[in-house]
């Protein structure tokens, strides 16, 4: 059994749309202005990035759960985002391809914020 580490990623509809493309195996890969890759790692500052940022953004905003192999993510330090309970990995945008390589089964949607809601 690999040892695997849960993960989220805040989402905006577009790139829910890309990642329901891939069968909810991959992310997208980045655009030009994104150099970087940045899943989160708590629950709730994925969903206040999803609800604060992307809902006004875009109309609506997702929150998606994934696991990954914990000897791949060893490579990448924690980076503090504005506190101790705002925590991230960045990975360059050239290593996605090899990061979504080490995603352990389905990525999810666990929760989602609406304009309107």
């Amino acid at each position: 059994m690999t040892d695997t580490i849960v993960l989220y990623r805040p989402v905006g509809p577009a790139e829910l749309d890309l990642l329901r493309a891939t069968d909810w195996k991959r992310f997208p890969p980045r655009l030009p202005d994104q150099p970087i890759f940045y899943p989160v790692v708590q629950e709730e500052y994925a969903r206040k990035i999803a609800r604060d940022w992307n809902v006004p953004s875009s109309g609506s905003g997702y929150v998606t759960r994934f696991h990954v192999r914990a000897d791949h993510l060893a490579r990448y330090d924690e980076q503090l985002a504005g506190g101790t309970q705002h925590t991230e990995y960045w990975i360059p945008a050239e290593k996605l391809d090899e990061f979504n390589d080490n995603i352990v089964g389905p990525i999810e949607v666990i929760a989602e914020f609406h304009k309107d809601r």
